[in-house]
């Protein structure tokens, strides 16, 4: 019985890390500390975090197909960016000793919060297409690097940068957001799957509900305010932040 309900919590804990990332860019605020709670390292829950969330790329790039065709090349171009950087933050994440990654988690975790209430908080919308292609190219690699190493929230970030260096509509940016974290989380799966302790059961299991979550997110995106739910997202983050600061130091 206790076997089920581990099952079960993992699957509901995807569900609701699929809708997050989908549409806040936030699923590991879930989907990581429940990967924790059932006792796995913090850089092994990391990589079965990582590994899991290529289902909500599923998911959201089969639910997004007609946002994605109607902007082919910014996507691809978008995307490739961020992959090299996907591949530097493996390879920090690898190299790196894992307690230096505990101690930076809640930091990350605080920024990306942070970040969420900024872009919610100013006063004057952004206007798309500003940025120099290269500093856009920069900031997106750098997201890259990020995704490879913990990718908590990154979403957030990318959707910042996309909303002011991309004249599109809202739905069609949050499907790209969604299509370069798919990619991120995809090169550094088969990555970690030859260098690190990928828990490949737990993974699967989680990785179904991240499957429903991320094809129920960009429909989700269509029809509701999101708004406020952002605002809630953000606390939350907060409030994760700190409580893994003070489990942690």
């Amino acid at each position: 019985m206790h076997f089920w309900l581990v099952e079960l919590y993992l699957v509901v804990a995807g569900v609701i890390g699929g809708l997050l990332s989908t549409i806040a860019g936030m699923a590991s605020l879930v989907s990581y500390p429940v990967l924790l709670s059932v006792g796995l390292p913090p850089v092994t829950a990391n990589v079965t975090n990582t590994t899991a969330q290529i289902f909500t790329g599923i998911g959201s790039t089969l639910s997004s197909a007609k946002e994605l065709k109607s902007a082919q090349h910014a996507t691809a171009m978008n995307a490739v960016f961020s992959l090299f950087g996907s591949l530097c933050g493996c390879i920090l994440l690898l190299v790196a000793p894992a307690a230096t990654f505990a101690k930076a988690v809640p930091f990350l975790i605080a920024f990306a919060g942070c970040l969420m209430f900024y872009t919610l908080l100013r006063q004057t919308p952004p206007t798309g297409g500003q940025a120099h292609p290269i500093l856009k190219s920069v900031a997106l690699f750098l997201v890259g690097i990020y995704i490879g190493y913990f990718g908590a929230s990154a979403g957030v970030i990318t959707l910042a940068i996309l909303t002011v260096t991309e004249q599109l509509p809202f739905t069609t940016i949050n499907a790209i957001k969604n299509f370069i974290s798919f990619t991120g989380n995809g090169l550094a799966m088969i990555i970690f799957a030859f260098t690190a302790d990928v828990r490949w059961t737990v993974a699967l299991t989680m990785g179904i509900g991240f499957l429903v979550g991320g094809w129920l997110g960009p429909r989700i995106v269509r029809h509701l305010p999101i708004r406020k739910l952002r605002f809630a997202i953000a606390f939350a983050a907060l409030g994760l932040a700190a409580y893994l600061f003070v489990t942690t130091y």
